[in-house]
């Protein structure tokens, strides 16, 4: 009997620890070691990068995974895994809005600051400053802090930017008698209405028959920032005082007409309302497109950069494209600690931080460590009283069946295919824009 006592409280001691009743016992969903096993999701766009610290990282998917697995590696409180996860632009509903309360939610997001910011107003995405340490704050320039605020609080974490302008191919101009246009270097030059014109006939004029001179596409919501800077040709601020569309206007109205002509005078590649931009990068790097768009991150688009010129967007126009992170709340504070540690351990880290350069650093640090090796790193800074807010902080931009971006190119595949006249065009572009302004800034809340 004593023996079968025995039995029985050893049995009773094991269920009691497998239920986890007894010091020592693994919490559900822990480790061996105690430690909770926690997957933090970070999506991002699928991205080219220039590393100029680390060529052999090409892209943002090698990026990421690199520091979250040295994250992971370093981070005592838990057992954590940063599963990141790539969608292509053109889905970026899907992989982000449409997971929404799901177990694919990103935890982290890092992408650009126009698709970005409108997620703020969704109220899912925290506030950051408590994780901004004074160094990291000093460390980062007092322009990228101020986009990356909303009503005072720090909601995006700035990483770098990429302006954006167009590249040419000197060979193609030399061929139709254009070398008075090709400029010096890496200069960014800008030419008038009446320059533009000339020049865009002369190639269409001349080129071989399967080349063709301007980028240009309709088909899905790549399009809408590129096409917004041609928007502003001849003078057009786009935006009113109230922040609306403003794109019936003469000047947006003129400019839609001389986008609409180039059809027929032959600049773009054809039926381009069919064309998305990864269309016109194929046939540009393929050296059947002359002018493409451009910032310095898509370096398999050329060879030799002595090649090529660059040039601003008609209306003497550059944008600037700012990358940070940001993290969504999803009901789990837990997540949040760790997301936020994990962005604190890559801005403090100069391995990772460095990684920055090769597009335009927001790193103070890094701008001047790697200055001679930046592509055009000068050139940009030259330029950058071109370049406007394309975005004027307006709610709802992208992330919803009727936000900015997806209610603007259908428009503009209408105008390229013939099927509108720009004052047709102008007239739907103002009333559907400013629908989905309206509905973000109704529907606008931030977190608590």
């Amino acid at each position: 009997m004593r023996e079968l006592r025995r039995v029985i409280v050893l049995f009773a001691a094991a269920v009691c620890l497998l239920s986890g009743c007894g010091a020592g016992v693994r919490p559900e969903g822990a480790s061996g070691q105690g430690k909770q096993d926690v997957t933090i999701i970070l999506k991002a766009p699928a991205q080219e990068m220039n590393c100029v610290s680390n060529p052999e990282i090409t892209n943002t998917q090698a990026f990421l995974e690199r520091v979250g697995q040295a994250f992971a590696a370093q981070y005592e409180d838990a057992n954590v895994t940063i599963d990141v996860k790539m969608f292509a632009l053109a889905d970026e509903v899907s992989a982000i809005t449409e997971t929404f309360d799901t177990e694919d939610a990103p935890d982290i997001l890092y992408e650009g600051y126009f698709n970005m910011a409108g997620y703020i107003h969704t109220g899912r995405v925290v506030p950051l400053d408590d994780m901004i340490t004074d160094a990291i704050r000093a460390d980062i320039y007092d322009s990228a802090w101020t986009i990356s605020r909303t009503n005072g609080n720090t909601y995006m974490m700035p990483f770098l930017t990429m302006q954006n302008i167009l590249i040419y191919n000197k060979a193609y101009f030399r061929s139709c008698g254009l070398d008075s246009y090709c400029g010096e270097g890496t200069e960014i030059q800008n030419w008038t209405m009446d320059e533009w014109t000339e020049i865009l006939d002369t190639l269409a004029a001349n080129l071989p028959e399967d080349v063709h001179p301007l980028a240009m596409y309709g088909k899905n919501n790549q399009g809408d920032t590129h096409i917004m800077s041609y928007l502003r040709a001849f003078g057009s601020e786009i935006f009113d005082a109230d922040g609306n569309f403003d794109l019936e206007s003469p000047e947006a109205v003129q400019a839609l007409t001389w986008l609409q002509s180039g059809v027929e005078r032959g600049w773009y590649p054809p039926h381009p309302e069919n064309l998305e931009m990864k269309d016109c990068s194929e046939l540009f790097s393929t050296k059947k497109l002359v002018l493409y768009n451009f910032n310095g991150a898509n370096k398999s688009l050329y060879d030799d950069l002595s090649n090529y010129g660059f040039v601003n967007y008609p209306g003497d126009v550059a944008t600037s494209f700012p990358n940070g992170f940001e993290i969504f709340d999803n009901g789990d504070d837990a997540k949040i600690r760790i997301a936020k540690a994990f962005l604190r351990y890559l801005y403090e880290t100069p391995e990772w931080l460095e990684l920055s350069a090769g597009n335009i650093p927001m790193s103070k640090t890094v701008s001047k460590k790697y200055a001679g090796q930046i592509t055009m790193l000068s050139d940009f800074a030259a330029n950058s009283s071109h370049v406007v807010d394309f975005m004027n902080n307006s709610p709802n931009w992208q992330g919803s069946s009727d936000s900015v971006r997806s209610v603007f190119y259908p428009h503009i595949a209408d105008l390229l295919a013939g099927r509108v006249t720009p004052e047709e065009c102008a007239a739907g572009l103002n009333a559907d824009c400013n629908a989905a302004l309206a509905s973000g800034r109704e529907r606008s809340v931030l977190h608590q």
